[in-house]
């Protein structure tokens, strides 16, 4: 299994899009996963990404809110009621934007990992 294969099918989720064909659509609605492909046939269905996407949302909001409120510290001085005006909807809204494709983005991880369970790649061998 090489990185460009875990990466291409974490970007196929990322983008909406069923991790094996790449053409239909992942999910039917905000967050549910459509259970087979509508292109493929493929079971969608069965990587539970639970609280994976969650998590790595809040990792990265983290990072991104964070980061410049302590790199600026400016920010501080200003009126906490303007403070709070700008960031509260920025944080809702880029959260909002951003979990979808975070959780498309584990579910092509995870058919990734299991499209090779129980074989190592490159030595396929024979059944007796």
């Amino acid at each position: 299994m090489s990185l460009s294969h875990v990466f291409g099918a974490m970007k196929r989720g990322a983008l909406f899009r069923c991790p094996q064909c790449g053409q239909g659509q992942l999910f039917r609605k905000y967050l549910k996963v459509q259970e087979t492909c509508e292109v493929c046939g493929h079971d969608n269905g069965q990587y539970p990404a639970d609280d994976g996407p969650a998590y790595f949302t809040i990792l990265i909001m983290g990072h991104v809110f964070v980061a410049p409120l302590v790199l600026f510290p400016f920010l501080f001085r200003l009126p906490l009621p303007w403070v709070a005006a700008v960031l509260v909807p920025a944080v809702v809204v880029i959260a909002l934007v951003l979990l979808p494709r975070v959780k498309g983005a584990v579910v092509g991880l995870m058919w990734a990992l299991r499209e090779h369970e129980g074989h190592v790649p490159g030595q396929e061998t024979e059944l007796l």
